[in-house]
C-alpha cells in the first residue's frame, strides 16, 4: 500500500502530464488488492480523477479503466463502451452499447448456473500489444456503488458483463492473463491478421485450446 496519503498520491498525479501514464504488467500496485473506497478523496479530488480516467481511457481506446493502472490503489474503475462493431460481432458477442459508467467497490457473481460461459480474444491497456481467449460467466451480478455513493445492484449481459469482470478483477490484482488459454496467447497484429472471425473457434482449433461447450468447437 502507498506510504503517500492517498489525496496527495492523487494531486500528484492530476498535476503531471496527460493522458495519465497507465502502468504496464509487473508493476505490483497490479497484483494486490486495491482498497475499498471509502471517502479518502475530497468529492471534489475525486471528480478531477474520474474525469482523468475516463479521458485516458478514451484516448487509449479502452473500454475500461481501473484506478490501480494509473498507480492508485482505491477499489474504483470507469466503463464505457460505444460498441462500434460490425453487426455479425455484436450478435456473437452480444457487444452492445455500454455508456459511461463509474464503479466504486464492485463486486460480481455470475448468474444463471454452472456453465454458462462464453470465450473471446480479450486484451488489456496494461499488457498492450497482446491478446488472448479468456472464457467468462456470460451473465453477471454486480454490486457496488457509483460516485455519488448510490448502491447498485445489477445484472450485465453479454460483452458489458465481460467489462465489468475484467475491470473488477483488476481491483483484486487480478489480469486477463491469469483466466486465458495461455495457448491462445496472440500478439495484436496476429489477432487482426488471423483471428478477427466473431468467435473464436477458428483459433482454437488451429491453437490447440478448449473452448467452453457452446458449439463452437
Amino acid at each position: 500500500m502507498p506510504t503517500t496519503p492517498l489525496p496527495e498520491l492523487v494531486d500528484e498525479l492530476l498535476a503531471g502530464p496527460r493522458p495519465l501514464p497507465i502502468l504496464s504488467a509487473g508493476v505490483p500496485v497490479l497484483r494486490r488488492p486495491a482498497l475499498p473506497y471509502d471517502g479518502q478523496l475530497s468529492a471534489e479530488l475525486l471528480d478531477r480523477l474520474l474525469r482523468a480516467m475516463r479521458e485516458t481511457m478514451h484516448t487509449a481506446q479502452g473500454v475500461g479503466l481501473a484506478a490501480p493502472q494509473i498507480g492508485v490503489p482505491l477499489r474504483i474503475a470507469v466503463i464505457e463502451d460505444p460498441a462500434e462493431v460490425a453487426e455479425e460481432v455484436r450478435e456473437a458477442r452480444g457487444r452492445v452499447p455500454q455508456p459511461y459508467r463509474v464503479l466504486v467497490n464492485p463486486s460480481y457473481e455470475p448468474v444463471g448456473g454452472p456453465g454458462r460461459e462464453a470465450a473471446f480474444f480479450e486484451g488489456c491497456l496494461s499488457v498492450p500489444g497482446w491478446q488472448a481467449v479468456v472464457a467468462r460467466p456470460e451473465r453477471v451480478r454486480l454490486r457496488g456503488q457509483n460516485e455519488r455513493g448510490r448502491e447498485l445492484d445489477e445484472e450485465f449481459t453479454g460483452w458489458p458483463a465481460r467489462i465489468v469482470q475484467h475491470e473488477t478483477d483488476h481491483l483484486d490484482g487480478t489480469l486477463y492473463l491469469d483466466r486465458a488459454e495461455i495457448r491462445s496467447l496472440a500478439s495484436a497484429r496476429s489477432v487482426v491478421d488471423l483471428w478477427s472471425q466473431p468467435t473464436p473457434a477458428d483459433a482454437a482449433r488451429a491453437l490447440g485450446f478448449p473452448l467452453p461447450d457452446t458449439g463452437e468447437r
